[in-house]
């Protein structure tokens, strides 16, 4: 069995992976995914949030066999070599036990427990009623926090996908404070 990822190429993060037998994936990630890899936020209320990856914004590749990969994609991301080559051993990224999302009618604020030694991109994905809110920016070296703006109205439940490089990807629910 090989293991394929779509991986945030941004980020390095994996948001999805396929086990195939047979022949190797394509490393197009549009001919996996077609135009976005939707994932999916429960609201409340029976409503769920789809928060669209554009293919566009994704690599793929095979990687060592790791079935964590196939029930717990964020947990992992690509390590890519000096001249950009996805490595094929999955990292397992740090998770969040401290820090987190909020969300504010002026911004998305992103605060990770540990300050990174260099700056680390961030890839946010907010969804609203009939779209969905791209961001990115980056936390800078020894900082903890970076906000990303947006304007959202207060008291609304949202869909949100958070991408710090070198820490777990986060697909949560987030109501605005």
């Amino acid at each position: 069995m090989a293991l394929t990822v779509l991986y945030a190429a941004a980020t390095g993060h994996v948001v999805g992976a396929l086990a195939l037998t047979g022949a190797a994936a394509p490393a197009d990630p549009a001919r996996l995914v077609g135009r976005a890899l939707p994932l999916r936020v429960a609201l409340g209320a029976g409503r769920t949030a789809v928060l669209p990856l554009n293919a566009r914004d994704l690599a793929a590749t095979a990687v060592d066999d790791e079935p964590a990969l196939l029930t717990d994609p964020l947990a992992f991301g690509v390590e890519l070599s000096a001249d950009g080559r996805p490595g094929p051993a999955p990292a397992r990224l740090a998770v969040w036990t401290g820090g987190g999302v909020r969300l504010a009618a002026d911004g998305l604020t992103v605060t990770v427990p540990v300050a990174p030694t260099r700056p680390a991109p961030v890839v946010a994905l907010v969804s609203d009623d009939q779209h969905t809110h791209v961001l990115a920016g980056e936390i800078p070296a020894e900082g903890d926090r970076v906000k990303l703006p947006l304007a959202v109205e207060p008291g609304g439940t949202h869909g949100v996908l958070t991408l710090v490089a070198g820490w777990a990807g986060r697909l949560e629910r987030v109501t605005v404070t």
